[in-house]
């Protein structure tokens, strides 16, 4: 069972800072406003939450959220997402976070075999749920759509980053 052991400290950063950047990826990729933008964060942190009455989650999902209850892992993701942003156009926040997500694939692949595709699972999970937390368009809650295209395909594109779609 992988934990936060199982890897080097600048590992275990770049795969705590994949939970945001699964959400982060979507969000970027088509704006929201301040509602929508809320209710896609509040997606990302309730799938973190999910993760403390699931007895089934792995031992990997569970030291991240350990980690995240720490003011210490709260302030070290933080720095690590300010610093991976830092002078980044708007524009290109959903390319540079799915390049880590792939990033982040291939280390668990390497170091955590057996959880790797769990892992790589919720992880795309949340992006989904970011990108269902808040209908695009419309006026005052009429019309608008669930999922835009430009979700769909950078849902799509996460995937494929983590290796779990061709």
């Amino acid at each position: 069972m992988a934990n936060k052991q199982s890897f080097t400290s600048e590992e275990w950063a770049k795969i705590t800072e994949s939970v945001m950047l699964a959400g982060m990826a979507v969000t970027a990729a088509d704006p929201s406003g301040l509602v929508g933008t809320m209710k896609e964060a509040f997606a990302s942190g309730s799938a973190l939450m999910a993760v403390k009455t699931d007895a089934s989650a792995s031992e990997l999902v569970k030291a991240l959220v350990a980690d995240f209850e720490t003011a210490e892992g709260r302030t070290a993701l933080r720095d690590g997402l300010k610093a991976r942003f830092q002078g980044v156009k708007p524009a290109d926040i959903t390319a540079r976070s799915i390049e880590a997500l792939a990033e982040v694939g291939g280390i668990i692949d390497a170091k955590a075999p057996g959880e790797a595709a769990a892992f790589k699972t919720w992880l795309h999970g949340i992006s989904v749920k970011v990108a269902e937390a808040a209908k695009e368009g419309g006026f005052l809650g009429f019309g608008g759509v669930r999922v835009t295209d430009a979700e769909k395909a950078t849902v799509d594109e996460v995937g494929k980053a983590l290796r779990l779609t061709a």
